[in-house]
């Protein structure tokens, strides 16, 4: 170990604050891909709706690095999506949200399924029979209602992407002010021995963990004592 400061520098507040702006760029993206994806996997029935809830669930279950491997041809110079973009995506920061929206995702539809699912359709019925269209049930009875499932996905989205690892490295290479990220850094101050910076990176994302769970139950029972 060395006898390094373990005071933050220019450096980790560099990489605390890229961090925390890949966090909230992938939590505002899920929520706008995740909500509308959750509603027809709440709302469809079939073999496509279990083959496309087995595609969201496969970050749960699959190595990081297996994602990041494929994540990393696909966005890579040689790959369709190069050709169709003209630049690559793998070692920038738009690579990096991109990678944190796939391994995220089941996190942030999940919780808004469920929310959906325990809904009932009764609401929707009501709506209906009150002449509101589909679009206007949906912003004002459902999403109302789904509101715990919504806050749930966002905290749980921003808490993973912050503590991802395994994708980010492989996408983004870490590189300093571009894609290097905590968990990235944590990893490069262990491997030097500067293990009193380590310490204060990982203590300030424990803290942060324990705060973002925290929250999210007291969200959850403060939304609910309101509906009582």
């Amino acid at each position: 170990m060395t006898g390094d400061s373990p005071l933050l520098d220019a450096a980790m507040i560099e990489t605390i604050l890229l961090t925390l702006q890949l966090a909230a760029i992938t939590t505002v993206v899920l929520l706008l891909l995740g909500t509308p994806l959750a509603w027809w996997l709440s709302r469809s029935g079939g073999l496509w709706k279990e083959v496309v809830a087995t595609i969201v669930a496969l970050p749960i279950v699959l190595p990081p690095t297996v994602l990041g491997f494929y994540l990393l041809i696909a966005m890579g110079p040689a790959s369709p999506l190069t050709a169709i973009l003209g630049r690559q995506l793998s070692f920038t920061f738009e690579g990096l949200v991109v990678g944190s929206v796939f391994y995220s995702l089941p996190f942030v539809v999940n919780p808004i399924r469920n929310a959906f699912e325990a809904m009932g359709p009764r609401p929707m019925e009501v709506a209906a029979t009150l002449r509101a269209s589909p679009l206007d049930a949906f912003f004002t009875v459902a999403l109302p209602l789904a509101l715990p499932g919504l806050s749930t996905g966002a905290i749980l989205g921003f808490a993973h992407t912050v503590g991802e690892f395994g994708v980010v490295l492989m996408i983004g290479g870490g590189i300093p002010g571009q894609t290097k990220v905590l968990s990235v850094q944590i990893f490069d101050y262990v491997e030097t021995l500067q293990w009193s910076k380590a310490h204060v990176l990982a203590a300030g994302m424990l803290a942060m963990s324990f705060l973002v769970i925290l929250a999210m139950l007291l969200i959850e029972r403060r939304l609910k004592w309101g509906r009582r």
